[in-house]
């Protein structure tokens, strides 16, 4: 039998110190060593226990979690899985912990208080997995990420989209869609559509939260946006997104069916979704997640003649998602996470490049054209 994780529990509620070990030593592979009520106990027990993986409380006297976490990342970067709230600060308190380097975050139940964390438990053993396996080089990597602010948005035109982006995203994604969305400009000429795992709740401030940091218009999506050059929708938790093309304009709609591969919002409903209406113009993206959600819906894109990208798994903070798409052969392009901005830039260009294109197109077809007259005994048959 393989080394058990081990874990440390940060809490001040003491009901909470006692229930999470509970529910965690219901499965065999992880031992919690220890239980600390604040920060500044969880860094003593951390030196002397040496943990696997923390699972840390963000409102705590004394010293917080956000300041634990800043100390714990800045002396040696560990898995931490965060402990959040259902409330407005208690997701902006979780966005704030992921961009200090924590692997993910579970939703405490609303109810927890009352000793009810049942509902919580098999997610929770699993992030702990995951958390366990992610590789030390790439927490490092997530903490040490700047982003500079951008320039004040300009105000531009609604103008459809040359192409639909659609990215699959999980354990890992918010600090990864911050890196990528921040560096492409503000006349990106595609549209962008995210699936995020995420749960109700958290989605809509996650959403300002990247449009603070981006250049491109971020929001979370209602059923009815309107799909725009330079528009990122989000789609929020525990509902599907899906797209339309109307007579009004191309749409993003949301519906309420059932989770597919376990998740809702899931990356293979939008993927095939894209796949299906826009077809040639579609672009797949599968980013850093565990599980296998949205290989399938890539490998729809590709077959409809899309485009597809898969993130390379040395840049994933968890490369199951990916690699599932990977072993599938569904993936034109794997493409480095300090890539890939570059790289849908350069596919879709900006606002000016299809009529650059047009341009382009057109004085090649007179020089094909002329060729193929100055030489007529030649087959005019292309491979």
């Amino acid at each position: 039998m393989s080394e058990r994780i081990r874990v440390l529990v940060v809490d001040d509620s003491a009901l909470m110190r006692k229930l999470i070990p509970t529910i965690l030593e219901r499965d065999p592979s992880i031992e919690v060593v220890g239980t600390a009520m604040d920060g500044a106990f969880a860094l003593k027990k951390i030196e002397e226990l040496h943990p696997d993986v923390v699972t840390l409380d963000l409102e705590m006297p004394r010293m917080d979690g956000i300041e634990a976490l800043r100390l714990m990342m800045r002396r040696a970067p560990m898995p931490v899985i965060v402990f959040s709230t259902h409330s407005k600060e208690g997701a902006y308190s979780t966005f704030k912990a992921l961009a200090l380097g924590a692997i993910d975050f579970v939703a405490k139940p609303r109810d927890a208080a009352a000793g009810h964390l049942d509902a919580i438990a098999v997610e929770l053993i699993e992030k702990i997995k995951v958390a366990k396996r992610a590789s030390g080089s790439n927490i490092r990597a997530t903490v040490e990420v700047e982003i500079k602010p951008p320039q004040k948005k300009p105000s531009r035109a609604t103008l459809p989209p040359s192409r639909v982006v659609a990215i699959g995203i999980s354990t890992g994604g918010p600090n990864a869609l911050q890196y990528v969305l921040s560096q492409i400009p503000a006349d990106f000429s595609a549209s962008i559509l995210i699936v995020q795992h995420m749960p109700e709740g958290f989605t809509e401030m996650f959403a300002r939260r990247l449009d603070e940091c981006c250049a491109l218009d971020v929001q979370e999506a209602r059923s009815g946006d309107l799909l725009l050059a330079g528009r990122v929708l989000i789609c929020p938790g525990n509902r599907h997104m899906m797209v339309r093309r109307m007579p009004r304009g191309d749409m993003a709609v949301l519906s309420d069916g059932p989770p597919v591969n376990g998740h809702r919002p899931s990356a293979d409903v939008l993927f095939h979704s894209v796949a299906q209406e826009f077809a040639l113009t579609s672009v797949g993206v599968l980013m850093t997640g565990m599980g296998d959600d949205g290989a399938e819906g890539l490998g729809a894109i590709k077959a409809a003649g899309g485009m597809t990208v898969a993130q390379s798994e040395d840049t994933c903070v968890v490369s199951g998602m990916p690699r599932a798409a990977i072993l599938k052969g569904y993936a034109n392009k794997i493409v480095a996470l300090e890539s890939l901005s570059a790289f849908l830039v350069g596919h879709c260009g900006s606002d000016r490049a299809p009529e650059r294109d047009r341009e382009k197109g057109g004085r090649r077809e007179k020089i094909e054209q002329n060729e193929k007259n100055d030489r007529t005994h030649v087959s005019s048959h292309r491979t």
